[in-house]
């Protein structure tokens, strides 16, 4: 992420903006200028010469004259900016007020022509009159929900109230916002930017007094994707000319809303997905690699960070899909996938995404009875009264080691795992009853019967040959346990003396040493008996073998051979696909992105076809998979003065086939 040395202006080429001699007008706006003689008063004063024009525009009413003013108050406001700022915000007021009439005069409606440039040269002038005017108007730090500002006209001055219409976020979130031009995108491979009307903006949030519950799931310095709309009115006076423009500047989440009705026509909001996360991303607060070392060398210094996130407003509507990290890592290693499914409107439309972050440097099996009490009392929180059947629909996703913690809340204990420590019964052991209650809540365990899918990636089923003694041994000298872990161990050896199996996993004090492939865990866990209502899909990562690779490691990722990540024969697995990618690459591999959005696109059409006890989550049928239209897409409830949202036109085309692969389409590699 980067700083643009000037903000990006698609109106740059056009415009002539950084050209020597520049900014001057198109070719076309120079023409209207000799049809009108008007060539020579521009080279003397541009203000006269848009005066004029408007004084045409108001007798021949003509849609060229119309752009023209448009186009030369825009060039009028980037030469008076520098120096005079209100000047300049009187001409972009201008040029908004033309753009505008240009794209909704109701008067000219059934002769706007899409496929002329200009058309979109006029959304291009809107766009960046709008954003320009923002720019001088929030250096007065005037621009937040629930304020007014004020934009200048060479012929009125308006104020316009700020409106913010986002679903599940609120006006005492939003701290101050920076514009998604200012930044070049870097850190994810895909930049997800939809092109219509709106200034694109990086929201920040902040915490505030009487918070909702759910917030304390949101991460500190949390940005999300605006589009800001300039609404204008310009009611007829009585003498059938216009009368003073009425503002309002609109703020729209581009997740919840990809389309605004203006003037009975469906309008496509311009918006930028992908700058607000990786904005976000590249916060230095936030300590993404620090987080991710601490959680693996030292797991007690990460306990307060340890816990489930949103990046997104919670939504008791759509279901969660949460992912879990695997060894020496964070929720960050799942921004490329996050980025990519929910660029789709019917991943979006239906699904959540939650992360887990949890201290790595652990036995897999700790984190995941620590997991499993987070999430429940997450539920707790946000759904106290289980009334949200769509969080019944839970769709895991672990990377990794994360695969094992999110498997172990999808299976039954039984007396199984409690076998691996000792021959006697649980209730024998001798412990304080906070340390009992924790070895209880590690080796006895049901389902979560919210959890209907888990997706492994790159998971270590079988094991793993990197958790060999080498590395275990390193593991065990850097990696510093809590004082209250190893305590724990002693008293427990020393209080049940005989108590416990010879071969007991006792000794495995570390993620690595859970590893190991002959961990007898292991073994039970990848036989274990899932809810009956869970669906297994696991993808494995399998690299080129060439030269000095080939001889020291099996084929697999590099870390995760193939045969310890398969899961062949085992009950309720539903698919499993390979890909060609190394271990830290198997979740952002583009096969596996596609994959996960086959799987969450295959449980909505089960859901249709069998749907739950209860069930109220929205979903399409197969036919409507591969194609989704505006309709779907689009909240058809109007806002405040808008008329029904029925009408089609020029700016809100038809969609084509579906974005991405078809789920019957997705290229799969078999075992």
């Amino acid at each position: 992420m980067s700083v643009r040395g000037t903000p990006r202006n698609p109106l740059e080429s056009t415009l002539h903006l950084v050209s020597w001699g520049g900014p001057k007008p198109t070719d076309r706006t120079s023409q209207v200028l000799r049809r009108f003689d008007l060539e020579s008063l521009l080279e003397k004063d541009l203000s006269a010469t848009i005066t004029r024009l408007q004084q045409l525009q108001e007798s021949a009413d003509d849609r060229e004259i119309q752009y023209s003013i448009a186009e030369l108050a825009y060039i009028a406001g980037k030469k008076a900016e520098p120096t005079q700022k209100a000047e300049a915000l009187s001409y972009y007021g201008t040029s908004l007020i033309h753009a505008y009439d240009y794209l909704f005069d109701e008067r000219h409606a059934g002769t706007l022509n899409p496929y002329d440039p200009q058309f979109r040269g006029a959304c291009d002038l809107y766009n960046q009159s709008l954003e320009a005017t923002l720019r001088i108007v929030q250096a007065d730090g005037t621009l937040r929900p629930g304020t007014q500002g004020t934009v200048r006209t060479l012929g009125h001055q308006c104020t316009f109230d700020v409106v913010m219409y986002c679903s599940g976020w609120h006006a005492e979130d939003f701290d101050n916002f920076k514009f998604v031009s200012d930044y070049q995108l870097a850190g994810l491979r895909n930049h997800y930017h939809t092109y219509g009307l709106g200034v694109p903006i990086i929201a920040e949030r902040r915490s505030h007094e009487g918070e909702d519950s759910v917030e304390k799931f949101y991460p500190d310095k949390l940005t999300f994707p605006l589009t800001a709309f300039l609404r204008i009115d310009r009611p007829q006076s009585t003498d059938g000319g216009k009368s003073t423009p009425k503002f309002v500047l609109e703020l729209h989440d581009p997740l919840a809303r990809q389309a605004l009705a203006v003037n009975n026509l469906q309008v496509p909001l311009e918006s930028d997905l992908s700058t607000p996360l990786a904005y976000f991303l590249n916060q230095p607060d936030l300590n993404i690699e620090k987080a991710s070392t601490l959680g693996l060398i030292n797991p007690g210094a990460v306990e307060s960070m340890q816990g489930l996130y949103m990046l997104e407003p919670y939504d008791p509507k759509k279901m969660p899909v949460v992912m879990v990290h695997g060894l020496w890592s964070s929720p960050v290693t799942w921004m490329e996938m996050f980025n990519d499914l929910r660029s789709d409107p019917y991943v979006r439309q239906h699904y959540q995404f939650w992360f887990y972050l949890y201290p790595t440097g652990q036995p897999f099996w700790i984190s995941a009875a620590q997991m499993r009490r987070d999430m429940a009392q997450a539920r707790t929180i946000i759904d106290p009264e289980q009334s949200s059947p769509a969080l019944d629909q839970m769709v895991l996703v672990g990377h990794s080691m994360g695969g094992l913690v999110s498997k172990l809340q999808s299976i039954d204990s039984g007396d199984q795992f409690w076998a691996t420590m000792s021959d006697k019964p649980f209730d024998e052991i001798q412990a304080d009853p906070q340390l009992k209650q924790e070895i209880r809540q590690a080796f006895f365990f049901q389902p979560n019967p919210s959890v209907r899918r888990v997706v492994t990636l790159g998971t270590p089923h079988g094991g793993s040959k990197f958790a060999n003694d080498l590395t275990q041994f390193a593991g065990n000298q850097l990696i510093r346990l809590p004082m209250k872990m190893l305590a724990s161990r002693q008293a427990l050896l020393r209080d049940n003396q005989g108590f416990f199996r010879p071969d007991a996993p006792l000794d495995i004090r570390t993620s690595l040493d859970s590893l190991d492939p002959e961990s007898v865990l292991l073994t039970k866990l990848r036989s274990a008996e899932p809810g009956p209502w869970v669906s297994y899909h696991n993808i494995a990562g399998r690299q080129p073998q060439s030269g000095f690779s080939s001889w020291v490691s099996k084929e697999g990722d590099g870390v995760v051979s193939l045969d310890s990540a398969r899961l062949d024969g085992l009950p309720n697995v539903k698919s499993q696909l390979v890909v060609e990618a190394e271990h830290m690459g198997v979740h952002r591999h583009p096969q596996s992105v596609l994959e996960v959005r086959r799987i969450l696109f295959e449980q909505l059409t089960e859901l249709e076809r069998f749907p739950m006890p209860g069930d109220q989550v929205m979903v399409a049928s197969a036919e409507t998979t591969a194609e989704v239209t505006p309709e779907v897409l689009t909240p058809t409830e109007p806002l405040p003065g808008e008329a029904p949202r029925t009408a089609t036109s020029p700016l809100m085309p038809t969609l084509g086939p579906h974005s991405g692969t078809p789920a019957t389409a997705i290229p799969r590699h078999h075992y």
